[in-house]
């Protein structure tokens, strides 16, 4: 009789062996789709072998599940996905920022082969409106309308570069909010790496390899926490891993086993994580990518608009009173981006063409501010900017 269970038994097996294999099929094809599953195919194997009455019998066939993954693209997905991030970050930040300065970038080339910047609606346009309002009104230096066109010109430049530097600072408030809650997301993803790891090594004690869906999650959640910052994956045995970022001063473990070693942080100025609180040197990820903007990029920007406003404010405080002593056009001080106005006291009635002891038609003070459209300032001295005021605003946007 033992013959004809070995038989049995063994058919049953090859049945349930195969069963499994339909199973996996019907797993693939559901999860075809499914970003975060990899493939799984069925192993067959003859099953163990047995001492019986009547000889050495084999216990059937054996088949198990395992997952079609590579460790080394695997490692590859998490190193392209933490640069990919980082600069798909740092693009929506400047393309938010352009925009908020109403400003863009042509793809239509001059004839010295650089690209040209339309500033319709920026600052470049009120900077060119603000001068040729100089130029109109030194063609009619009586006119009140002219004078008023000039005070218009001025007033919106000034505004537009108040709006400006806020739309930037904001910029920055909310790459700074976005970094806070990327490391909160970053810590929710690394406890859930330590969970994971304690449910694979739990199921995997016995079955090495066997918790392929577990597998599965984990590699989801590393690639999350991939777009999030850089980090780098070992094999810690028994089926966990352990998880590090770099700092300052080597690796900073994040992950060990199940335990999460403290947590990453952002505080105001650099990213931290591990216990203790170390900084991070990232080289990739939407933080770091969110930070380089803020910091970089962005406060750039602020401190070119502020150099602009500082060499208009002096340059046609200079023109407009040399004496110091018949009022100024901007408010004397209010020299960045952020504070620069028109004097409080000028108006249509005292606004001045020509020198304040010169004849009814004289427009020497026009034609001299005028012309400082096209003065070209060297960053010596009392001067921020290099070049024409047009041309530096140009080559800081571009």
């Amino acid at each position: 009789m033992s013959g004809l269970f070995a038989t049995l038994n063994a058919s049953a097996s090859a049945l349930q062996a195969h069963a499994l294999a339909v199973e996996i099929t019907g797993k693939n094809l559901a999860n075809a789709n499914n970003a975060g599953y990899a493939r799984q195919t069925v192993n067959y194997a003859t099953g163990a072998t047995v001492v019986t009455e009547q000889g050495a019998q084999s216990l059937g066939l054996a088949a198990n599940v395992t997952q079609i993954r590579d460790t080394l693209l695997d490692r590859q997905v998490l190193r392209e996905t933490s640069l990919s991030s980082y600069y798909g970050t740092l693009q929506q930040a400047l393309q938010r920022a352009q925009a908020g300065l109403g400003q863009t970038l042509s793809s239509a080339a001059s004839t010295d082969g650089t690209s040209t910047v339309t500033t319709d609606t920026g600052i470049g346009a009120a900077l060119d409106d603000f001068f040729n309002s100089f130029q109109a009104l030194a063609a009619t230096p009586t006119d009140s309308g002219a004078k008023q066109a000039v005070l218009a010109s001025a007033n919106t430049l000034a505004d537009r570069l108040q709006q400006a530097d806020a739309t930037l600072a904001q910029g920055q408030t909310d790459l700074g909010t976005k970094i806070t809650s990327d490391a909160s997301d970053a810590n929710s993803l690394l406890h859930t790496l330590a969970d994971l790891n304690s449910q694979i090594v739990r199921i995997e004690a016995n079955a090495p390899g066997s918790a392929v869906d577990l597998r599965d999650q984990r590699q989801d959640a590393l690639e999350k926490l991939a777009a999030l910052m850089p980090v780098s994956v070992t094999d810690a045995g028994g089926g966990a891993i352990q998880v590090s970022a770099n700092g300052s001063s080597g690796g900073v473990v994040l992950v060990d086993h199940g335990t999460v070693n403290g947590t990453v942080a952002f505080t105001g100025t650099q990213i931290t994580a591990g216990s203790p609180a170390t900084a991070l040197t990232l080289t990739g990820g939407s933080m770091q990518g969110a930070l380089a903007a803020r910091d970089g990029a962005l406060q750039t920007l602020r401190d070119q608009f502020d150099a602009l406003a500082s060499q208009l404010v002096s340059s046609v405080n200079a023109v407009y009173n040399p004496s110091g002593s018949t009022g100024d056009f901007f408010t004397a001080g209010d020299t960045t981006a952020a504070t620069i106005t028109v004097s409080s006291g000028l108006t249509a009635a005292n606004l001045r063409a020509g020198a304040s002891t010169g004849a009814a038609g004289d427009n020497s003070v026009a034609l001299a501010l005028g012309r400082l459209a096209t003065t070209k300032f060297t960053a010596s001295g009392s001067n921020p900017i290099d070049g024409t005021l047009g041309a530096f605003f140009s080559s800081s946007i571009a």
